[in-house]
Parts: C-alpha cells; structure tokens; sequence
C-alpha cells in the first residue's frame, strides 16, 4: 500500500476511534503532503513524503526544546505526542554502526578527502539515509571524518 494511503486510512481509523489528538496529528501530516503537492503540481513518492514526515520530526523535536525552555511541559508533550504519530511513518533507524560504514562507503566513492568535498559526500548520502537517520547527526560525522 502506498504511505500516502496508509496516513488517509490511519486518519479514517482516528476519526472512527474518535481520537481526536491522533487525527490532529495525522491532519497536521496530511495538510503538509497537501500543500507540497499543490505548490509543486506534483504527485508526491513515497520517498518525497518521507522527508516531508522527516521535516516535521525535526520541527517538533525544535519546538520541544523551545517549548521546555519557555516551562510550557504541556505544550512539549503534545508535540512528544506527535512526534510519535509521525514516526510510525519513517522506516526503522539505522544503527551506528550501519550509518558509520554508509558514511565510509560515501567518502570513497566520491574520493572524497577534504571539508570541501562534503557537499558531495551528502549529496550521496541524503537520500540513501533519508527518514532512517537523523541527517544532522550524519553530517557531523561525515565532517569529523574529513576532518579528521
């Protein structure tokens, strides 16, 4: 089944279960695909609807830290809340070790050997790794590793 049908089936089971934070938090997703798919005129892949799901993990885990700093514990657990929803539609993370030796394999086959060259390097990884590892994280290592 296609992921754009499984979050418009998730949302019909929310609505029937009457769950109405989970179908704020599929709506939230679903009004995303929308917009993207409207200002681009394009029906959108599955692997472009990951990194709009990744974006929006990425968005809730900056509001999180904002929203604690700011002592507002309630608004942070809501977003906890929909981070959850939102990763149910990501694959299954890469471990360390296999982001590690993706990171190697990248660096040689672009020959790569200096921090210039890391926009190559990422340009190869992004969308191997893309909704299976946190991409900040990757482009760390991916610096440390030239740099180094």
């Amino acid at each position: 089944m296609p992921l754009k049908a499984r979050i418009s089936e998730d949302m019909k089971a929310a609505m029937r279960a009457k769950d109405a934070s989970r179908l704020g938090a599929i709506r939230l997703l679903l009004a995303a695909l929308k917009q993207r798919e409207v200002d681009e005129r394009i029906e959108l892949s599955d692997e472009q609807i990951l990194s709009i799901v990744d974006k929006l993990v990425k968005q809730r885990r900056d509001s999180i830290a904002a929203f604690e700093k700011g002592g507002r514990q309630d608004l942070a657990d809501q977003e906890q809340f929909e981070i959850g929803v939102l990763k149910a539609y990501l694959p299954e993370a890469l471990s360390e070790a296999a982001v590690e030796s993706a990171v190697a394999a990248a660096i040689s086959a672009c020959g790569a050997a200096a921090i210039a060259d890391m926009g190559k390097v990422m340009a190869v990884l992004k969308p191997q790794l893309a909704g299976k590892a946190d991409l900040g994280k990757v482009s760390a290592l991916v610096r440390s590793k030239l740099a180094g």
